[in-house]
This record gives structure tokens, sequence and C-alpha cells, in this order.
């Protein structure tokens, strides 16, 4: 079973991440769902119940029963009939998510690529821009980053550049960030932790 990682950060926060190596078939039955008929490139449909088999372990994890994932009108994922908060996130062959009990919670899992050197300038600000530089690896880190806050938001339009921010950081193996969302007239401090394995990077929400 190619479970990569299941980590209990807290009592009421755990996250996973999971490496497919499965059919569909296989992952079907793991999953006891089968992918919806209008999902048809085959990589989103291994990752689609890949989640679901995470998800399902997760829950056992801490005692809980699975009884399916749905989604609200921004689009962000909630566990049919339990309070848990959950997010999720995919790069294949990685899938990840993390549940806490409460509060809302961000995951993101990227491969670094080049093509975030292109797109840069728009999604990062002076400041980040500045302290990454042409670091592919920080650079996937400040937009996993952005992309965990987005989760944790919860809802649509924010922009990444100035409503996303991340204080600069030293790059290590792994570390916290400070973020700051800026919507809705407020601003909200989120403590993130990001890891950095051999082929992926990954940030999600900080809970001890």
């Amino acid at each position: 079973m190619p479970l990569y990682k299941i980590e209990q950060q807290s009592s009421q926060s755990v996250f996973g991440i999971w490496q497919i190596t499965e059919s569909e078939v296989e992952l079907s039955v793991k999953a006891f769902e089968e992918c919806p008929s209008d999902l048809l490139s085959p990589q989103k449909r291994l990752e689609w119940l890949a989640v679901r088999v995470l998800v399902n372990e997760l829950l056992m994890q801490n005692k809980l029963r699975y009884s399916g994932l749905l989604k609200d009108e921004f689009g962000k994922p909630f566990l049919k009939e339990l309070p848990n908060q959950i997010s999720l996130t995919h790069s294949f062959p990685y899938v990840a998510a993390q549940l806490h009990s409460v509060q809302s919670v961000g995951i993101d899992l990227e491969q670094p690529k080049e093509k975030l050197l292109r797109v840069a300038h728009r999604v990062f600000s002076i400041e980040e821009l500045n302290d990454a530089a042409t670091n592919l690896t920080k650079l996937c880190i400040y937009w996993c980053a952005k992309e965990a806050m987005y989760k944790i938001y919860g809802k649509r339009g924010l922009h990444f550049s100035n409503q996303l921010n991340i204080d600069p950081f030293e790059l290590k193996s792994e570390g916290l960030l400070k973020g700051t969302i800026s919507a809705d007239s407020q601003k909200q401090t989120v403590i993130l932790e990001y890891r950095v394995e051999n082929d992926f990077v990954m940030v999600l929400t900080k809970h001890s």
C-alpha cells in the first residue's frame, strides 16, 4: 500500500500523503467508490480515487467513519456527515490531505518546475521575488504557501501577489512560515510549515 506518510500534528489535526502506484480498479476497490463518468483524464481519475483512499485512512486514524466528500459553493471540499475541516491537494503521482476537527486548514503539494519562473512576477510580491530570486525550490514554497492560505480562506477572488503574502524565510529542509491573508478589510496571520522532499515541496497549516 503506497501510503507515503501519515502524521498526527495534534489531537485535533492530522495530514497524510499518498503516492499513486495502483491502477484505477485497485484504487476503486480501496476507496469503495467509482470515479465519476464525466471525469475523463486517466490521471485525474487516479487522483480523485487516491484522495478518497487517503482521507479514509486519516479518518480511521482518528476513529472516524468516512461517508463521502462534497464541495461547497466556492469549490471547497467538505466531509459528509462530519464537522471536521479538510483540505486536499494533488501533484501526480502524489495526493495529500489535512484534517482538523474545528479549524479551517490548507495544504498544497507541488513539484518544482521551471514554469514558476515565468509566472513569478504575476503571483509574488516584490519582497517575495527579491527573497526567492531564481531559487526554484524557494519559489515553489512561496507558491504552495499562497495556495494553502487561499484554501484556508475558503472563498474566491483573492489576488496572490498582494492579498496572500509570506514573510521572507531561510530555506531549510523544513521550517515555519508566517503568512498574511488580507481580505474583507481585515488581516489574518497564518502560521504554516513547509517540507522539502526529494521530488516535491509541501506546505500546510501548522498545528501543535
